[in-house]
């Protein structure tokens, strides 16, 4: 069995956190695990790219058009933009979040409208206001984890797996933040 999880966002959403939590909990299941970020302008808010591939041995760690199983969007354009790497039945999470990219805020470009409405009739979305949820849970930052959490409650991989390895991989001082997000999302319905 091999599984490849696209994370995709924009650059300080925590796109590379959620993805060492994601890799902290598959290894610690045994598997082989192979992270790539790509960064695209990330210290300005552009797009931010990672693929974790997990299994009994990964090769390579890129994910090609129609190989994700899963993708975890941090913002609705993101997700657009990487549908074309999700493969057929595969589920896409996302952020409601809109996040202008630099086009739209000089006036070069407008954002696309309906985008929501779009992937729905195109994948197994799931769609969430992870925003509103980390702020409840304490952090608008908590974005990342709320989104995690969602990923976990339909993985074959326990809850408390999940939280070990965000226990191990986020900062004790935003600990309890992180794991009211990670509830917040896992319980989501």
């Amino acid at each position: 069995m091999s599984k490849n999880i696209m994370i995709v966002g924009v650059g300080g959403q925590g796109t590379l956190l959620a993805s060492r939590i994601l890799g902290n909990t598959l290894i610690a299941q045994g598997y082989d695990v192979k992270v790539s970020e790509v960064h695209g302008m990330s210290q300005r808010g552009g797009s931010v790219v990672t693929y974790v591939k997990y299994a009994d041995k990964v090769s390579s760690p890129i994910i090609d058009k129609g190989e994700a199983d899963v993708i975890l969007a941090f913002e609705l354009l993101e997700a657009y933009r990487a549908l074309p790497y999700l493969k057929k039945g595969g589920k896409l999470i996302v952020n409601k979040q809109s996040i202008s990219p630099m086009p739209v805020i000089i006036g070069a470009a407008q954002y696309p409208e309906s985008i929501e409405e779009k992937l729905g009739k195109l994948c197994d979305l799931t769609a969430l206001d992870a925003l509103e949820l980390a702020t409840e849970a304490g952090s608008f930052k908590a974005v990342n984890v709320v989104l995690i959490g969602v990923l976990a409650s339909s993985s074959e991989i326990s809850k408390e797996a999940w939280l070990e390895a965000l226990r191990a991989t986020v900062p004790a001082k935003l600990l309890d933040v992180n794991l009211k997000a990670f509830e917040l999302g896992y319980n989501l319905k």
